[in-house]
């Protein structure tokens, strides 16, 4: 067993301990109201995907009961996999403007699945995570390989925080007690999860089942969608909350966060409720790269997306402006680094898509979704300075890290 294998080995045995030690200090049991509550998603105990095997085929056709643990023991043991490299510090993008005015949408992708959404005076943080590992510990767990694409104290004041579920590179404490210590008033959250992110500290929590909506100001509503993942803070409370994304609707158009989601009919129906979807946030990571597929067991397909499966969101959802999440931050699946963005770029071509269309961002750069319809957006490159009006005279750069190989 290498080194590697050999510390990953006892990352694995204390994470372990990790997962186990909260359970012993926090209840983590349904309420009585919602073992009351049976719905298409949840059965009285746990939240499921409907339509959705819990136990994937395995390739050969028989069934398989190869889950979570044998692909960690896969990963632990196998040294095809390829290398990461040492955490970097990237280039910090400039500081959010205060307020982007009504019907201008300003997207910034922090990384991974964070990002800072100005649309119509409304400041939204998504799956806020600015802690330097995704784990319930400090001291181990998968580490950032690469820093976040703003500072926290560069932050406009937030007015609501957006968290799809409760796993721990989405659900970050500290950074959600750093945000209620700043003062944000509000969060919305899947159902189960009301307690956990209250407990950070942040006064106001609503909890929401699928497509219910809450209004988040006299023009802006959010609403919960659903979403093909499952949700686990430790090893006793798998399913015992609710996952999904999010659709953020205003004046200036429709924004979709997918959250963390494998490939379903969901796409299609969010698009039928909410057409037209003027933006999309969709991850293109963690996945199989072609090499690996015979030696890999299939669950991961079923709750996370790969570049198929995104491109197919993507036209499922009509087409939007897309921006891709959840790639070369946290180390969650044996995708090489860049892996991902170099797959994009190819997936865009085999389906005939311009490279503009869905983009691999780069973090920290706001992309600024214009007032005019069907406008590509534009980067902004020259420095802001918080204030209450949007730069719009900023020259226009690469939209995305994968600019330079495309043709």
């Amino acid at each position: 067993m290498t080194h590697r294998k050999l510390y990953l080995f006892f990352y694995s045995l204390l994470l372990t301990v990790a997962l186990l030690l909260p359970a012993f200090m926090v209840e983590t049991g349904i309420s009585a109201e919602k073992m009351q509550q049976v719905s298409d998603h949840f059965d009285g105990l746990r939240y499921f995907n409907p339509g959705v095997p819990q136990t994937p085929p395995d390739p050969s056709g028989q069934a398989s009961r190869r889950g979570v643990s044998w692909w960690v023991w896969n990963w632990l043991l196998n040294d095809d996999w390829p290398e990461w490299p040492e955490v970097r510090d990237i280039t910090l993008g400039p500081r959010p403007v205060a307020r982007a005015p009504k019907g201008v949408i300003s997207i910034t992708p922090v990384g991974h699945s964070t990002f800072l959404i100005q649309m119509d005076t409304l400041n939204i943080l998504i799956d806020p995570t600015w802690s330097d590992r995704c784990s319930p510990v400090s001291w181990t767990g998968p580490k950032r390989h690469l820093q976040p694409g703003i500072r926290f104290e560069d932050l406009p004041a937030i007015d609501v925080v957006l968290v799809s579920h409760n796993h721990y590179d989405h659900l970050d404490l500290p950074t959600l007690e750093r945000l209620a210590a700043k003062g944000t008033p509000r969060s919305i959250v899947p159902l189960g999860n009301l307690d956990l992110v209250r407990s950070a500290g942040i006064p106001a929590v609503d909890e929401l089942d699928w497509w219910q909506s809450v209004r988040v100001s006299p023009e802006v509503t959010i609403t919960l969608v659903p979403a093909q993942h499952f949700s686990m803070r430790t090893l006793w409370n798998r399913n015992q909350t609710l996952w999904g994304g999010f659709v953020i609707s205003g004046p200036s158009g429709n924004i979709f966060y997918s959250g963390d989601t494998g490939y379903g009919p969901h796409f299609q129906e969010i698009a039928r409720r909410f057409s037209p979807i003027r933006v999309a946030l969709l991850p293109i990571a963690p996945f199989r790269p072609q090499k690996m597929q015979a030696s890999t067991p299939v669950y991961r397909s079923i709750v996370h997306m790969g570049l198929v499966e995104a491109v197919k969101a993507h036209l499922d959802l009509g087409g939007p402006f897309t921006i891709a999440a959840h790639f070369q931050v946290f180390r969650l699946g044996i995708e090489g680094f860049d892996d991902a963005v170099t797959i994009l770029a190819s997936e865009l071509r085999e389906n005939n898509l311009k490279p503009d269309i869905f983009i691999a961002p780069v973090f920290g750069q706001a992309i600024i979704m214009p007032t005019i319809p069907d406008v590509l957006p534009s980067l902004v490159a020259k420095e802001h300075r918080a204030g209450p009006e949007l730069l719009s005279d900023c020259p226009s750069v690469n939209l995305h890290r994968g600019a330079k190989a495309l043709p």
